[in-house]
């Protein structure tokens, strides 16, 4: 298994810096890797064209230089896209468009074992974590336990039901989406909003 790099740092309550992709140039994620400034990549899948061999090709790059690796996802099909970025060698995945706890709680089952005790749907996939041995292992299932979960705070929905959403197990980290929040609120780009300043706030 390869470590988490992501969730070592966060187990050592160490800060980490990661940068934004677009592109699915392997190169790209190798160049941030040469610059030895950054813990994690994060590719921003939900505004991002990709296929899943470009999932595979970016994991395998971040690996090459021991960087964590990040997707966002879109919220129409987390759990595929989800699924198939962590069994590409994703270790973490970053959300979008989470409103409730009830949400919040259904995007940490799409990264948990399926298992009585995790509660979550994730059964095997190839590749990474279990490439040529199907079945997995316990260290498969330890390997999706330390999957890093991040949520989108861009809804009203979510910034009124923050405190609950912060509350869910296995939630670990959360970005602010300034933009979608002014559009949810109804006042699309208007950043000095008082209602904008006081959620970012």
């Amino acid at each position: 298994m390869k470590p988490n790099k992501l969730r070592e740092k966060l187990n050592a309550g160490e800060p980490t810096l990661g940068t934004h992709i677009h592109t699915t140039w392997p190169s790209i994620v190798e160049v941030l890797g040469h610059t030895g400034e950054y813990d994690y990549v994060e590719f921003v899948g939900e505004y991002a064209p990709f296929d899943l061999h470009d999932l595979d090709n970016l994991a395998r790059a971040a690996e090459l230089y021991e960087l964590g690796s990040m997707i966002k996802v879109d919220a129409e099909n987390r759990a595929y896209v989800s699924q198939r970025a962590v069994g590409s060698g994703f270790g973490s995945v970053l959300f979008a468009d989470v409103r409730d706890p009830n949400e919040a709680r259904e995007c940490v089952r799409c990264v948990r074992p399926d298992t009585p005790d995790d509660g979550g749907t994730f059964g095997v996939e190839m590749r990474r974590f279990a490439y040529m041995g199907y079945g997995g292992t316990e260290d498969y299932a330890q390997a999706l336990r330390d999957v890093v979960v991040v949520l989108m705070i861009e809804k009203k929905s979510a910034v009124d039901q923050l405190e609950a959403m912060l509350a869910v197990e296995g939630v670990d980290m959360v970005q602010w989406g300034g933009a979608d929040f002014a559009m949810s609120i109804g006042k699309p780009a208007q950043y000095e909003a008082p209602e904008f300043k006081e959620a970012q706030e």
